[in-house]
């Protein structure tokens, strides 16, 4: 018996009826030879962990474009809360914990420079619009190319159905796949009140009491009660869920933050200038496909056409892509 088949072994009587179990698989694109020593699933996290997306993720922003301090989150951090929350409730509820990570690892590779606004811009102008569930999954299927030159990731079903379902209203298949989605929001609403506060956009006395009293008054107290109550909630069930109270008070904790962070004008105040920028290197892009990469100049030939230009833009860093926005628009003597 491998290690890789102990391992299975083990997952078959530990893990709840309800989980996911490696040996179960649906399986991959293209079929491949089994480790020795790693399930499937251990070895799409160490592919997606590996990724030039997933180091990109660095220098791509969360909520606030180019903050100045040393502790606002960024998209890799907010992937690193997530894969940590998830994990806890993955392993309180005797899930395939190695899913899980997998998941989370990769539910947000297809974020655009410059957060939401980015997305929102992106969606406005390419044909067909723009979603970052579909783009993530697009970067582990077609654009990260592996050290051997094949293109894709060639995840499992299991962690490709998570990473495209983790938002947006469309309910993963596995119940690891719902524990990245539910830790998902519970990570972005808190982490992104820290923020806020951290940033000046938000006073603590501005936040919701009623909320507060349920919820809890500190980050670690609200990340906590939302972790205990979604793992008391779904024991032994074949889906996740907050209680009524909780889902009530996390539900109204949200929309405040919408209204108060995420459409506030003066935390997006820069935004309408990263608009500018992703749409100028959209369009030039679009009319000079040959400047791109090679890799995404020999997508852009082949059958995928403009998608290739959104696939290169899309991809960027905020840095990249203001480097790129000064080398080809701002005369030399300006910078």
């Amino acid at each position: 018996m491998s290690i890789r088949e102990r391992t299975e072994a083990i997952e078959r009587v530990i893990l709840s009826e309800h989980a996911m179990l490696a040996k179960d698989s649906l399986g991959r694109l293209i079929p491949e030879d089994q480790c020795a020593i790693r399930t499937a699933f251990q070895r799409d996290r160490d592919r997606i962990q590996h990724s030039k997306a997933f180091r990109r993720l660095k220098h791509k922003t969360q909520v606030f474009l180019s903050p100045e301090g040393d502790h606002y989150r960024t998209r890799l951090t907010h992937t690193l809360d997530v894969s940590q929350i998830a994990r806890t409730i993955a392993r309180a509820l005797r899930l395939n914990e190695d899913l899980t990570e997998a998941i989370a690892l990769g539910h947000d590779l297809g974020h655009t420079p410059f957060g939401h606004c980015g997305e929102m811009e992106l969606d406005q102008i390419h044909p067909g619009g723009f979603d970052h569930n579909a783009q993530s999954l697009r970067v582990v299927d077609l654009l990260e190319i592996r050290t051997d030159g094949r293109r894709g990731l060639n995840l499992t079903h299991e962690v490709r159905d998570g990473i495209l379902s983790h938002s947006g209203g469309k309910k993963p298949q596995t119940l690891e796949g719902q524990a990245v989605s539910f830790s998902d929001r519970i990570a972005y609403i808190n982490h992104d009140i820290d923020d806020a506060l951290r940033a000046g956009v938000l006073h603590p006395s501005e936040l919701p009491e009623p909320y507060l009293r349920v919820l809890g008054k500190s980050h670690s107290q609200r990340i906590n009660t939302l972790i205990i109550d979604v793992v008391n909630q779904s024991r032994g069930l074949s889906q996740l869920s907050f209680s009524p109270e909780i889902a009530e008070a996390f539900i109204g904790l949200r929309q405040f933050m919408f209204d108060n962070v995420y459409l506030n004008l003066d935390a997006k105040k820069e935004e309408k200038k990263a608009r500018v920028v992703l749409r100028m290197l959209y369009d030039y892009y679009r009319d000079h496909p040959v400047e791109m990469p090679e890799e995404y100049f020999e997508l852009y030939q082949g059958s995928e056409g403009i998608e290739a230009v959104k696939d290169y833009v899309s991809g960027m860093t905020d840095r990249y892509a203001v480097l790129q926005f000064q080398k080809l628009f701002v005369p030399d003597f300006w910078t």
